[in-house]
C-alpha cells in the first residue's frame, strides 16, 4: 500500500507539519522527511550553481570576444548590452546566499561545478555565429579550470580585461 507521502505529496507535508506543531514526534514519517531535507540542501546549492552557470556563461562569452577577437566593437558598443546579463545572475546569486548565509562554505565547489557547464553553453551559444567549420570553438578555447575566483566574478562592475603586459 501506498503511503501519503507517495500518493499526495502536498497533503503528506501538511500532515507533517501538523504532527510536529502538535509533538506528536512519534507519527512523524521520519525515513521521508530526513529524505526532504537533503533534498532541500542540494536544492539550494543547486540553485546557486544554476546562478553561477549563467554568469560565468555571460563572463567567458564577454571574455573571448573581448580578449581573443580583440573587437574594439565589443568595447565601445557591447559592453552596455553584457552588463545585464552579467549583473542580473549576480543579484540573483547575491539574494540566494542573503537568504542562505551557510552557502558561503559551498562557493569554491560550486564554482567548479557549474564552470565545465558555463564553458559548454558558451562554447555552443558561440558557436551558433561562427558558420567557418576551422574557427569554431572547442573545448580547449577556453582554460580548463575556471581562471576567476569566486570573489571576482560576484564584484559588481568586474570583468575579464586583457592583460596590459
Amino acid at each position: 500500500m501506498k503511503s501519503l507521502y507517495d500518493t499526495d505529496y502536498h497533503k503528506w507535508l501538511r500532515q507533517q507539519r501538523d504532527l510536529l506543531a502538535q509533538r506528536q514526534f512519534d507519527q512523524l514519517d521520519i525515513e521521508n522527511l530526513l529524505g526532504e531535507l537533503e533534498l532541500g540542501i542540494k536544492d539550494h546549492i543547486r540553485e546557486l550553481v544554476s546562478h553561477l552557470v549563467i554568469l560565468l556563461v555571460h563572463l567567458l562569452k564577454y571574455d573571448y570576444q573581448n580578449r581573443v577577437l580583440k573587437d574594439p566593437w565589443v568595447k565601445d558598443k557591447v559592453l552596455y548590452t553584457w552588463m545585464p546579463s552579467i549583473n542580473n545572475p549576480r543579484g540573483e546569486i547575491e539574494i540566494h546566499v542573503e537568504e542562505n548565509p551557510s552557502l558561503s562554505s559551498h562557493f569554491e565547489e560550486s564554482l567548479e561545478k557549474a564552470y565545465p557547464k558555463a564553458k559548454r553553453r558558451a562554447i555552443d551559444e558561440l558557436n551558433e555565429y561562427i558558420s567557418i567549420k576551422a574557427k569554431r570553438l572547442n573545448k580547449n578555447s577556453f582554460p580548463e579550470q575556471c581562471p576567476w575566483s569566486y570573489e571576482q566574478v560576484m564584484q559588481r562592475g568586474w570583468l575579464p580585461e586583457v592583460d596590459n603586459d
